[in-house]
């Protein structure tokens, strides 16, 4: 409640819905037979749809980072749970078309000397189109030219309200 104990106090921190960045999770792992199959079981246990992963491995450990449909409920699970992990932002957005939709991306990016870490793609279909993610170095100036050259932004609501994550 606020100072006059009549209205909520909204969080001036909080993330909304519509925060313009994709929440990744990192989980830390020996690089076993079955411990990614584990881990993921687990996840989806708890109701969390992944939609996507990717690993980067060596011989003795790796990172699995991934991006589920409900951001808060795999925050509380991860946290509860005793796996290593760290969160990142990173930046959705939907393939444009044409035939060079990833050249279009890079192209943004790289006119406004944003750096791509790492990319992958996206379980996420909207209107037949597929989406990445892309882990980068500036992500105001990346998000800002994405914007600016017409490209869409996949939010934390997008992956919530959307229903088409794999093909047909």
């Amino acid at each position: 409640m606020g100072f006059d104990n009549k209205s909520p106090i909204e969080p001036a921190t909080a993330r909304s819905r519509n925060w313009p960045c994709l929440r990744q999770f990192g989980v830390f792992m020996e690089n076993r037979v079955g411990l990614l199959y584990d881990m993921l079981r687990q996840v989806e246990r708890h109701d969390l749809s992944v939609l996507a992963l990717s690993i980067a491995d060596s011989v003795d450990c790796a990172v699995a980072r991934l991006i589920v449909d409900h951001y808060e409920r795999a925050l509380e699970f991860f946290q509860l749970s005793t796996l290593s992990f760290f969160e990142s932002d990173l930046i959705g957005v939907e393939l444009p078309e044409g035939s060079q939709s990833h050249m279009m991306i890079c192209q943004a990016l790289m006119e406004a000397e944003v750096n791509i870490h790492y990319s992958y793609p996206l379980l996420f279909r909207r209107n037949g189109r597929g989406a990445i993610a892309m882990y980068v170095d500036d992500l105001d100036q990346g998000l800002k030219s994405l914007r600016e050259k017409g490209l869409t932004i996949i939010t934390e609501k997008d992956l919530q309200e959307d229903d088409q994550y794999f093909l047909d």
